[in-house]
């Protein structure tokens, strides 16, 4: 299956989109901001947003701290506007991020969202250094949704926590790649057929979506993690899709 390209003219300001369908799935390299809600509504949004943390300290580690430059460099350390954050865009939603993001994340969705949970990705590699706090070997992430949108899947699978080891940044060139493991757990937890990132990436999510035999929708602004996502997410459909 051959990823086909389709060229858009410009919109909005800001808004010069390429858009490959993979089959039935759609990746945009475009500024989310600019064109997530003239694509609608879908069942879930999943969501690994830009972080806001300082970088600074490290102390005897910061010499190793490669991922954490790279987040920098890429200005992913600056923190998202959580007004794409749009209940009426879609029934559920999964959000990583930050430990000092959740104050204002949670009261963000509490009144637009009937339900959450907290959760978390333990790391069984986390980054050795604390920065006058504890060590950060749990990722929170939190699942909120509306009525018809709960969690789903077997007993078993119903779990908070998921554990796995970080994936290095040279792997595919970017500094915070979600393990598959991780995001197969997440996403086979989501209800409904059709799930949009804002925020993809490398396209771990489209992958993992693939794979629980959703379609999936994908933006990223970086043209070289677009690239990157086109060529997994091409490959997951080849393999697991058709």
């Amino acid at each position: 299956m051959q990823a086909s390209f389709i060229g858009f003219d410009p919109g909005a300001p800001g808004d010069d989109r390429t858009v490959v369908k993979i089959g039935p799935h759609t990746l945009y390299c475009a500024d989310a901001y600019w064109i997530r809600e003239s694509l609608g509504r879908f069942d879930a949004e999943f969501m690994d947003p830009p972080y806001l943390f300082d970088n600074r300290g490290g102390g005897t580690f910061r010499k190793s701290r490669t991922g954490a430059e790279m987040i920098v460099q890429e200005q992913l350390d600056q923190g998202f506007e959580m007004s794409i954050i749009n209940p009426l865009l879609a029934g559920s939603i999964v959000i990583f991020c930050h430990n000092d993001q959740l104050p204002e994340l949670l009261g963000y969705l509490n009144p637009r969202y009937t339900r959450f949970c907290m959760l978390g990705w333990i790391k069984k590699n986390p980054s050795p250094m604390r920065n006058k706090h504890y060590l950060a070997d749990v990722e929170p992430f939190v699942h909120a949704w509306n009525p018809g949108f709960h969690p789903v899947g077997e007993h078993h699978d119903m779990h908070r926590w998921v554990t796995s080891g970080t994936m290095p940044a040279k792997v595919f060139g970017h500094p915070t790649v979600k393990p598959l493991d991780v995001m197969d757990k997440i996403m086979r937890n989501l209800s409904g057929c059709t799930v949009i990132d804002p925020f993809m990436g490398t396209g771990s999510t489209g992958v993992a979506a693939i794979r629980q035999g959703k379609i999936f929708t994908g933006i990223e602004k970086n043209p070289k993690h677009f690239a990157t996502a086109v060529t997994r997410i091409t490959a997951a459909w080849e393999q697991y899709g058709q």
